[in-house]
């Protein structure tokens, strides 16, 4: 008999136990499980006196999320991206087949999608991750969206902003567990993921026949065999498709290799609602070949949402080609751009293809687009509708096929208005118009682009920071940044070159960010109000334990209602500040 909405009995709820279990209650009702009937408290079992700790009838151990990403970042620097790789994918696997066998051989589910979910809250209630609200399983159309992740946090703080998915362990936690749930290899794979920039990790799984030959390469990753598995055959998968003796060198298909960016920073981090929302227009039109203008003040990011539009198009094979308007006199533009036959003039000693030609097949950017001459505009205007170039001392037109994007911190509506910017050049360019908030305007992502950036320049100059102190966070976020993500990477970068300790401290940052000459740094530290101390040590207790309000106010020995209130007003004190 199925009871609906009654949750098991409490010494079925427990699983920790290896005897048969009676599932029925009193009334001789046959219980059934669903996945919302799991929590935390029920499925967890500690015993004190013997040291051991069960989840779901398992024995567990408590690890600390930093301590998996300095894991993470050695195996790294060890052995090469698709190595650990590998090794962290098939430790998901064992982990998420193990956990599924103690979900099906102990509990009596009501239908195989209940069974499915609850894979999903298990590992939200270990700490994994945290989906979305409704999000569907990684088998639907759709694909499993997750809100947070532990492995793109860590792998953000090791080793910085990633080109390909960096939730390697949870792709195998998924793939073990729902191969085992379904009877059948299931290969869940992430194609979107904050660890690379994205609002969110996207996940999504199919059998091998389904997936086709894009997963082929990697079936040796989602063996059932876990960390029992040969080492040689995950050495042979590392050379076949990572080649020459360089861990870091060759391209890999579908992201084996994922070199961090760490000697730059291309990095997309959006976490306020304006960034996001012109990030999703990006990707919005990015499978089409319309062209796109952005338009945003300098240093806000308009080459990187370009590249980000070229990567996610049908285009992401051909090449990317990027030219600085302003940066090319006058005279040599016209070349640059279209190209010169040998003998047009001084100096043109041989046939040259301009860029709209060296683009074909891909995207050309044409930054600060604003800034070209008026006698240019117009031939430039007859190329984007012609979709033809003629060489400069040539008669004859050649065709091209590139995509156009455009970018300029000018106000090309007013330009044009007045007559400094073609009209019919404007409208031709901002077939979409996607526009870039300064950092100002995005104070959400001060503080995570900042440690972004901080992670890249201690690899960089080789001084190995762990973050920031509270007073150096309090001045980022103060700071009206007027020089956008450009000017917050060089302020970063002089931070880490200045540097005593092991954290960035506000003496580190430059005067107009409260940061003083070094000389006067000692002699401000010993002059504190109370409340300055008190506040430092909230701030710092916050930043040790991750953001957990609960876990800091444990540890400073006080209630969450008042840490709670002392935030709010040093918020409230900051907000009144700028």
């Amino acid at each position: 008999m199925h009871a609906a909405g009654l949750r098991a009995p409490a010494p079925f709820r427990g699983l920790g136990i290896d005897a048969p279990v009676d599932l029925t209650d009193p009334l001789g009702h046959l219980y059934w499980m669903r996945a919302i009937d799991l929590d935390f408290g029920t499925l967890l079992d500690i015993d004190a006196r013997g040291g051991a700790i069960r989840f779901a009838g398992e024995r567990v151990l408590i690890l600390d999320t930093g301590a998996m990403g300095l894991l993470r970042k050695q195996l790294v620097d060890l052995a090469g991206c698709a190595a650990a790789r590998a090794v962290l994918m098939r430790f998901g696997f064992a982990h998420g087949v193990r956990m599924a066998e103690a979900m099906t051989s102990r509990l009596p589910w009501d239908n195989d999608a209940e069974r499915r979910d609850a894979g999903g809250i298990l590992h939200m209630l270990q700490g994994f991750m945290r989906m979305a609200p409704g999000s569907p399983s990684p088998l639907s159309s759709h694909g499993a969206v997750l809100e947070s992740s532990f492995e793109a946090e860590q792998h953000l703080l090791h080793l910085g902003l990633a080109d390909e998915p960096v939730c390697w362990m949870l792709s195998g936690v998924a793939s073990g567990y729902m191969s085992r749930t379904e009877g059948e290899q299931i290969y869940v794979r992430e194609d979107r993921c904050v660890g690379k920039g994205d609002p969110f990790c996207r996940f999504r799984g199919q059998t091998i026949s389904a997936w086709g030959g894009s997963i082929k390469d990697h079936v040796p990753l989602f063996r059932e065999g876990g960390l029992d598995a040969p080492l040689h055959e995950l050495i042979a998968w590392r050379t076949a498709v990572q080649p020459g003796p360089n861990p870091a060198a060759g391209a890999l298909a579908e992201g084996a290799l994922m070199p961090s960016r760490a000697e730059s920073f291309p990095a997309i981090i959006a976490e306020s609602p304006i960034m996001r929302a012109a990030l999703d227009l990006a990707r919005r039109v990015a499978p089409v070949d319309s062209t796109v203008l952005l338009i945003g003040e300098s240093g806000a990011g308009k080459e990187l949402v370009a590249r980000l539009i070229h990567d996610e198009s049908a285009r992401a094979g051909g090449p990317f080609v990027a030219v600085n308007c302003a940066a090319i006199a006058e005279a040599l533009l016209e070349s640059e751009l279209f190209g010169h036959a040998r003998g047009s003039f001084t100096g043109a000693t041989h046939d040259r293809a301009g860029l709209f030609e060296a683009a074909s097949g891909g995207t050309l950017f044409l930054d600060e687009v604003g800034e070209i001459p008026p006698s240019m505009q117009a031939k430039l205007l007859r190329v984007l509708q012609e979709r033809q170039v003629r060489r400069v001392g040539e008669n004859r037109s050649r065709p091209v096929d590139a995509r156009i994007l455009a970018a300029t911190n000018r106000d090309l509506t007013a330009d044009a208005s007045a007559g400094r910017f073609r009209k019919d050049l404007y409208y031709r360019l901002r077939v979409v118009e996607i526009r870039l908030p300064p950092l100002r305007e995005r104070r959400e992502d001060i503080l995570p682009l900042a440690r972004a950036l901080l992670a890249a320049a201690s690899r960089r100059l080789g001084r190995p920071l762990a973050g920031f102190t509270p007073r150096a966070i309090e001045a980022l976020e103060r700071h009206a940044w007027p020089g956008n993500v450009r000017e917050l990477e060089n302020t970063i970068e002089r931070a880490v070159a200045l540097a005593r300790g092991d954290r960035a401290d506000l003496a580190d940052l430059p005067e107009d960010l409260g940061g003083v000459p070094s000389s006067l740094a000692a002699a401000a530290e010993g002059v504190r109000t109370l409340k300055d101390i008190e506040r430092e040590a909230i701030l710092a207790a916050i930043e040790r334990n991750g953001g957990n309000q609960t876990r800091a106010a444990l540890e400073l020995g006080i209630g969450p209602s008042t840490l709670y209130r002392k935030l709010k007003g040093y918020a409230a004190r900051t907000r009144g500040t700028r």
